[in-house]
């Protein structure tokens, strides 16, 4: 668990698939203007739970890290990653975020990242940690850049979005101990 102030940050567990699988349906139609395509069975409860298992083997192979965000009263509202983990020469990894839509404005999900990168740091031994967001998306942007993330540029048609390829602004950050 990585502790915060607010909120925590917790790898996923099976006993999470319910919350996890309210969270998405729930917020549904909030998280698909910014994710990547999904078809209708990910939305199921099976589906959560073969997620959730292979986050636990992705994570024992050092490929990605997958945490709910939880409230300081155990209350799941969303998640963070890190991703596509790239060692050797590289020391890389993508962080990805979605908060339940009622709980935005209240700094968790700054707060998460924030956590997430002193982990990915101090923990992983992570050189960078890249983000992409469609430049449309300030409100995460900003989370990100009072997160330590600077913007590097625009990546064109990156990423298929509700069927349609997204420019995505590219941020990163580095790690200051390197």
């Amino acid at each position: 668990m990585i502790k915060g102030e607010t909120i925590f940050l917790r790898p996923f567990t099976i006993g999470d698939a319910g919350a996890l699988h309210e969270l998405q349906n729930e917020n549904r139609d909030f998280f698909e203007q910014f994710a990547e395509e999904r078809n209708t069975d990910f939305y199921t409860m099976e589906a959560h739970l073969k997620r959730i298992i292979r986050y636990e083997e992705d994570s024992k192979n050092d490929l990605s890290y997958n945490f709910g965000i939880f409230t300081n009263d155990g209350v799941l509202v969303g998640s963070i990653s890190l991703f596509q983990v790239l060692r050797g020469s590289l020391q890389s990894a993508f962080i990805g975020y979605f908060l339940d839509e009622k709980h935005n404005g209240k700094g968790y999900t700054t707060e998460a990242a924030k956590l997430i990168v002193e982990y990915a740091f101090n923990e992983l031994k992570l050189h960078r940690i890249e983000a992409g967001v469609m430049p449309h998306n300030l409100a995460s942007i900003r989370v990100l850049e009072k997160s330590g993330f600077h913007k590097e540029g625009l990546a064109l048609k990156n990423v298929k979005i509700n069927g349609k390829w997204e420019d995505h602004q590219v941020l990163a950050i580095l790690n200051p101990n390197d």
